[in-house]
């Protein structure tokens, strides 16, 4: 290979090097990871959170459009401690308390929803998330009260229209 073939392959090693940090997906980064290295890895993430034991809340949300909103947690010493997908049907039981959790507590979980709707029987707002069960497209939905109070919570399945129309 001739001395300007090897150095004109080298120049384009910070283009692969890029080309393939872009393919990382949240659920690759492992725990330890600085948050330099997350963000150089994912990009700026959607929103930031503080978290109850001092540390920080990176969130990579793919709405209004997506069906992901991927949570990394930092520790106070910006290190990954937890990377989940938050948009988990398994999970919204056990995690989204009614009565208790407040507008502020959603978004730490689940980011700004793909849209809000009104219905003539709750006197709030309802947030809707997209999210994929499987390979059916499903519907998160929560009850946030005047006050910003988490009234409650249920899903159901999207809309899609056939793809053969």
């Amino acid at each position: 290979m001739s001395r300007a073939g090897f150095f004109g392959r080298l120049a384009l090693l910070p283009w692969l090097c890029a080309l393939l940090l872009a393919c990382v997906q949240p659920m690759q980064i492992a725990p330890g990871t600085p948050a330099v290295d997350v963000m150089r890895a994912l990009g700026q993430p959607s929103s930031r959170h503080r978290l109850p034991d001092g540390g920080q809340r990176l969130q990579y949300s793919s709405q209004p459009a997506g069906q992901t909103v991927y949570n990394v947690d930092l520790d106070a010493r910006a290190r990954v401690t937890r990377v989940e997908q938050a948009l988990n049907e398994m999970q919204f039981g056990q995690r989204i308390r009614p009565n208790v959790w407040t507008r502020a507590d959603v978004l730490r979980e689940y980011g700004p929803p793909a849209y809000t709707m009104s219905v003539h029987n709750f006197k709030g707002t309802i947030w809707v998330w997209r999210y994929l069960y499987g390979q059916t497209w499903r519907l998160l939905y929560i009850d946030i009260d005047p006050g910003g109070v988490v009234r409650g919570w249920s899903n159901g399945d999207e809309n899609i229209p056939d793809s053969s129309f």
